[in-house]
């Protein structure tokens, strides 16, 4: 294969903001009917150079070429129409409207202004059962999960026909099981001739299916490769230079009080099919206990009880008081932090600076609290501080949410919840899309709130995060608690098997 051969090649591209350069001079070569893995730190300008591609940003310097011919991508559309197609890490869907209705938005078949729905439906279903996706084509986007978000946006490319695919972190919210089945539609995309583009920060994932790899550092190309030519800890050092991340064991046992209890908590649906099956557990002062499942078993609906946001049976309790009639804004006063499984829906708003995301959730309380008023610099000392201690990169108390990177996103708002000094902490996916370097800080900064005494909530699709902070495992499926299992004599191989319900009956029991 040589480099005529190209599916794509970015050449000396340059972009910058203001005085902020995301990518110097990189250089990318993509073979057609390959998966090409773009790895590196957050803020390292690994999205930005995909969005120059896709279309949604315009290069201050340097060419696009895709399949032989160079373009001067002014919109989306037009990177479409040339056969590339992007899925976000955080998607771009209508809640309202139902899942095949999302996939031939703007496309739709049909005559002039009338929709052929049934033509639609039909190509939606062909298409999802054709590349292994189940997923109900019926089913409003509001009413699915974040794993199954993810599969509608890849739907929408691939019904769009694009030849060169990029996917932004499209593993994030999967276990390994689901991440397997999306790589083996991948590769049955690329033996049709197609070109997958994806950034990830799971190393081992990396070089499990990636053909070649480009490290990108500070805007910069510092690094080609292949799997075989590689280990996660090179790749890695040449990422941020940094060990991949570890936890000591604990010294000392967790404490006797009882911060979190979830008794019978019972979460129905329109079907009268629980949702959440009279589920029980408890977080000690000092413990982390994790919850793993695979997406769809009840995780998403566990939290939104804890949070107040939904309706349910059953009795919460925290450090000893009753919440079940409380708001979501009352239980957040009271001491519940939270790290949201989607950070632009819960966790920031983009639009607002980092001091006023400082404030989210907080504004009722000293130091942002004066009197009746909402006291500015206080919030900004706090964001000052979050910024610093959590290295948030690119970022001051008067940035927007949105200027950062994702992982940066993810970095300020863990460094907001530990800052309020909750009673319990309900972490979702705390490490979703960021990079090994704040990864590596991320951990760090839980186990020391664990060690300081912090109840943590732990829900997470990384096996091994799970497997390295938890000091107990449960694990969820079909809506109930089937397992407690101890983290320090589990393998991640036994926790996928009760993940999917391996050790079960075979008879009694919800499926």
């Amino acid at each position: 294969m040589t480099e005529h051969e190209a599916s794509v090649r970015l050449t000396g591209i340059v972009k910058r903001f203001g005085t902020f350069t995301a990518n110097d001079r990189i250089d990318v070569l993509v073979h057609p009917g390959t998966v090409h893995a773009i790895v590196g730190e957050n803020g390292a300008g690994k999205s930005t150079l995909m969005k120059v591609l896709a279309g949604e940003e315009r290069p201050d310097e340097g060419t696009v070429e895709v399949e032989g011919v160079v373009h001067d991508f002014r919109s989306p559309r037009q990177a479409q129409q040339a056969g590339v197609g992007i899925v976000h890490q955080h998607f771009l869907l209508a809640g309202a409207l139902r899942v095949w209705e999302n996939v031939v938005l703007a496309d739709e078949p049909g005559r002039s202004w009338r929709l052929d729905a049934a033509t639609a439906r039909a190509r939606v279903t062909e298409l999802a059962d054709a590349n292994g996706f189940d997923v109900d084509v019926d089913a409003f986007v509001s009413d699915l999960g974040v794993g199954d978000r993810q599969r509608v946006e890849i739907l929408k490319v691939l019904h769009r026909e694009a030849r060169v695919i990029i996917l932004d972190e499209p593993t994030a919210v999967l276990v390994p099981s689901e991440a397997n089945a999306l790589f083996r539609s991948i590769r049955t995309l690329t033996a049709r001739g197609a070109s997958v583009v994806f950034i990830s920060h799971k190393l081992d994932e990396v070089l499990a299916f990636a053909d070649e790899i480009t490290v990108i550092r500070a805007g910069r190309v510092v690094g080609r490769t292949t799997p075989a030519e590689t280990t996660p800890r090179e790749l890695a050092g040449l990422m941020v230079e940094v060990a991949m991340p570890t936890v000591e064991p604990r010294t000392s046992p967790p404490g006797d009080a009882v911060v979190l209890s979830v008794d019978g908590v019972t979460v129905g649906s329109p079907d009268e099919r629980p949702l959440l099956d009279a589920v029980s557990l408890a977080v000690h002062a000092g413990e982390i206990v994790g919850v793993a499942g695979v997406e769809g078993n009840g995780q998403s609906e566990l939290l939104a009880a804890l949070l107040g946001r939904v309706d349910y049976d059953g009795q919460i309790t925290l450090d000893g008081q009753a919440i079940d009639a409380l708001s979501t804004r009352e239980r957040r006063a009271l001491g519940v932090g939270y790290i949201p499984e989607d950070r632009h829906r819960d966790g920031v708003v983009l639009g607002f600076s980092l001091s006023e995301n400082a404030a989210l959730g907080y504004q009722q309380r000293a130091p942002i609290k004066r009197g009746w008023w909402f006291d500015r610099s206080a919030a900004a000392s706090t964001a000052a501080d979050i910024i610093r201690r959590f290295d948030v990169r690119g970022g001051s108390p008067t940035t927007t949410a949105g200027s950062l990177s994702g992982g940066n996103q993810q970095k300020f708002i863990i460094g907001r919840e530990l800052g309020s000094e909750p009673t319990v902490l309900v972490a979702a996916h705390p490490t979703r899309g960021v990079d090994v370097g704040a990864q590596s800080a991320v951990w760090r900064e839980l186990v020391t709130a664990r060690d300081a005494g912090l109840g943590t909530l732990l829900v997470s699709a990384d096996l091994d995060e799970l497997l390295a902070l938890s000091d107990r495992l449960l694990v969820m499926y079909g809506g109930r608690v089937v397992a407690e299992l101890d983290p320090r004599s589990v393998t991640a191989i036994d926790l996928g098997e009760h993940m999917t319900g391996a050790h079960l009956p075979t008879t009694g029991g919800r499926s």
